[in-house]
């Protein structure tokens, strides 16, 4: 296991407690709402399925799923009046899961994409993001194309993914995907790429909790706003409605941006 690793783990446990909310205690177990639907489904418990490793958004401590993204959803549970639990079920089987019907809900950080509407429906955004690259301290990049003929690490099937294919191609021999951004950046501390790839939100919480490497954040103009979405099968309208019904309600109170700011500081 490389320092990156170590130090990674070592890093979340610690800071992570510092940006924990009162409500994100239940973030691994069950949330629950006063269900208010009618036909049978007063009692239903939706799954809700994430990838727990893209700190601040979602990440494990103590087995229990936490982060940015959890606390939303269980405002928003909450403020819908149904009833979640929650899954870790990584990046690339949340999707699976939601075609299998394993999953009925998906919130990881996932960008509203056009190609992912073609499967799935997605809620209201109640995150706007956009693309960062991190390179070292004494590097000479300034944007995405200064990484031509450089490694560039990424988590794959995301759009950090899709904006360096769109730069360099799809066959592009320098752009390494992992499993998980973690890795990437883990990858990058010991040398085996050049940049990462990846969504400010992430990137900006390694500039805030790492004080001893040398690095910096680059944005490129050229990079999109992304916007960040609940996901289900598509047709399942019953779960959408509850999702949209409470996420409205939490931005309207307030409870969205008290959460933002936990995490991020104002904007």
């Amino acid at each position: 296991m490389g320092f990156g690793k170590k130090w990674f783990k070592s890093l979340v446990l610690v800071a992570g407690v510092g940006l924990l909310v009162s409500a994100c205690g239940s973030g691994g177990q069950q949330s629950s709402g006063s269900g208010t639907s009618g036909g049978g489904s007063q009692d239903k418990v939706y799954v809700v399925g994430t990838d727990a490793a893209y700190p601040p958004f979602q990440m494990l401590e103590a087995d229990k799923i936490s982060g940015h993204d959890i606390d939303v959803m269980n405002a928003i549970a909450e403020a819908g009046g149904f009833k979640i639990e929650w899954k870790n079920t990584g990046w690339d089987p949340l999707f699976d899961g939601l075609d299998k019907g394993t999953v009925d809900i998906g919130i990881s950080s996932i960008t509203i994409t056009d190609k992912r509407k073609e499967k799935y429906d997605f809620s209201d955004s109640y995150f706007e993001a956009n693309q960062l690259i991190l390179v070292a301290e004494d590097s000479p990049v300034s944007k995405l194309a200064d990484l031509k003929g450089k490694k560039i690490g990424v988590q794959a099937a995301t759009t950090g993914e899709e904006v360096v294919k769109k730069a360099f191609g799809d066959t592009y021999e320098g752009l390494k995907g992992y499993d998980d951004m973690p890795s990437s950046v883990d990858d990058f501390f010991n040398g085996r790429v050049d940049a990462v790839v990846g969504d400010n939100g992430v990137l900006q919480y390694y500039v805030n909790k790492i004080k001893d490497k040398k690095f910096k954040l680059i944005k490129d103009d050229s990079f999109e706003k992304e916007f960040y979405g609940i996901m289900v099968k598509k047709g399942n309208t019953d779960a959408l409605n509850k999702i949209n019904d409470g996420l409205k309600k939490i931005k309207e109170n307030g409870k969205l941006q008290e959460i933002y700011t936990q995490y991020f500081g104002s904007k």
